[in-house]
């Protein structure tokens, strides 16, 4: 007898996760199903389980397919499963294509092609239906979005908008999504939402348009490069009803959300200064130092710096300057946006062509807050006092490359649940854009003295 097993959550039960079960148990005789527990799940960074573990194990047993269906755990489960039970065949969906060759030691391995345009046919949940996001752009972060999107259960990843359609159907094959067009329009009928990875300067077009036929937007820093066009988004959401979200993943990882909470809960006094530091060496044929117009330090890396200014001193700041070393074509190598507030001040630096030590640091009236290089991917921090032996250590995980959370609270406030919203705000997303405004506008000021 050939025995054959297969792993999943089996959440929000659709087309697709029958036609797998249906594929699997034609490869043997046996077919043992593994359900996944919501807290491993969540352990290993699958986010935003909706169904009870009874529940997924019933829509299981339902199809008739499994032979015996068992609950995973825990880490490591897998391989003690395979030689538990015999196993012949281990064999799960092709978007996991090659993470489980290591199982090829213990019995054969069988990566099953997933079932495309499931979009029309899957069974959706009335309260929580899976959400199709179309991904506008192909470019570096768009090819880390797709692969971050399976973490999230009740979103699906299905169609990819590039207006070269080279681009796009290359994309689309590599993901294996059911539409790769240069059509916009035709994009748009296809989703629920999209997410825009396209270069800076067309964020605003692209939200405006998509927020117009009443689709939800996650959109990748910086949203708009002005107030006012950051702001009349922020009224085209509301007036449809759909969700406008700025990808400043940051702001969504569990470590920089418990850092804020607890740089505000008084224990280190009256935050009085926040020093934010993010460069990166970048090469000279990059659009960061080649487009003269939104290319720069400031605009690749300072929606990032600017993001614990805006929490911790707040988006009412006086006045700011921008001092910038320059390439010869005129865009700013290292940018430091200085911030006077009436209770303190604030700085930002940031650059493509000169490295600096990318730390976090908040100083208050009773102490300070110091994340270490890279605090944008918040793993741990330190809360130190007047007295050096006292020190306070927090610790907290930052997995895959950290979209997945950003990814986890847009299904969330899609769904109607706005209590994540509090982790980067309209106010805040508004106010880094008219931040990015009065630094453009300096640069084109000192282009045009020059």
């Amino acid at each position: 007898m050939k025995k054959v097993i297969t792993y999943g959550s089996f959440d929000l039960f659709h087309e697709g996760h029958y036609n797998l079960l249906k594929r699997a148990k034609a490869l043997g005789d046996y077919l043992i199903v593994g359900v996944t527990t919501e807290q491993y799940d969540e352990s290993r960074g699958k986010l935003n389980i909706v169904d009870s573990l009874d529940k997924r194990i019933e829509n299981v047993r339902q199809t008739g397919f499994a032979d015996e269906i068992i609950v995973e755990d825990h880490p490591g489960q897998k391989v003690e499963d395979v030689q538990k039970y015999g196993i012949d065949i281990f064999t799960v969906g092709s978007d996991w294509t090659g993470a489980f060759d290591h199982m090829k030691q213990f019995c054969e391995v069988v990566y099953l092609e997933r079932t495309k345009n499931i979009s029309s046919t899957q069974v959706r949940n009335a309260s929580h239906p899976i959400i199709r996001i179309g991904v506008v752009g192909t470019g570096r972060i768009a090819v880390r979005f797709v692969p971050e999107a399976k973490y999230v259960s009740g979103v699906m990843v299905n169609s990819v908008y590039n207006p070269k359609i080279e681009s796009a159907k290359e994309f689309g094959d590599q993901f294996e999504l059911d539409l790769a067009t240069d059509d916009f329009n035709a994009f748009m009928k296809e989703v629920d939402a999209i997410y825009i990875a396209s270069p800076h300067q067309t964020h605003y077009e692209y939200a405006k348009r998509a927020l117009e036929q009443g689709k939800h937007v996650l959109c990748e820093k910086p949203l708009a490069f002005k107030r006012a066009e950051a702001e009349e988004l922020f009224t085209i959401a509301r007036e449809h009803g759909v969700v406008l979200l700025e990808a400043i993943k940051t702001a969504y990882c569990p470590g920089f959300v418990q850092l804020v909470g607890i740089a505000k809960s008084g224990v280190i006094g009256q935050i009085c200064d926040v020093e934010a530091c993010f460069t990166r060496l970048t090469d000279p044929g990059l659009r960061e130092r080649t487009d003269v117009a939104y290319g720069g330090g400031f605009t690749e890396f300072g929606s990032h710096t600017l993001l614990p200014i805006m929490k911790l001193m707040g988006t009412n700041y006086k006045e700011v300057r921008f001092d910038s070393i320059k390439d010869e074509n005129g865009i700013d190598l290292y940018t430091k946006a200085s911030f006077v507030y009436d209770h303190g001040m604030a700085l930002s630096k940031s650059g493509v062509g000169v490295k600096s030590e990318g730390q976090l640091l908040i100083s208050g009236t009773k102490g300070y807050i110091l994340a270490e290089s890279p605090w944008w991917l918040t793993q741990y921090f330190e809360v130190r006092y007047e007295d050096p032996l006292k020190k306070d250590r927090y610790f907290s995980k930052f997995l895959g490359q950290g979209l997945r959370y950003e990814i986890s609270d847009f299904a969330y406030m899609i769904h109607g649940h706005q209590g994540r919203s509090y982790k980067f705000t309209e106010e805040e997303s508004i106010a880094i854009a008219g931040v990015m405004e009065e630094f453009l506008e300096k640069r084109r000021q000192d282009r045009h003295d020059n």
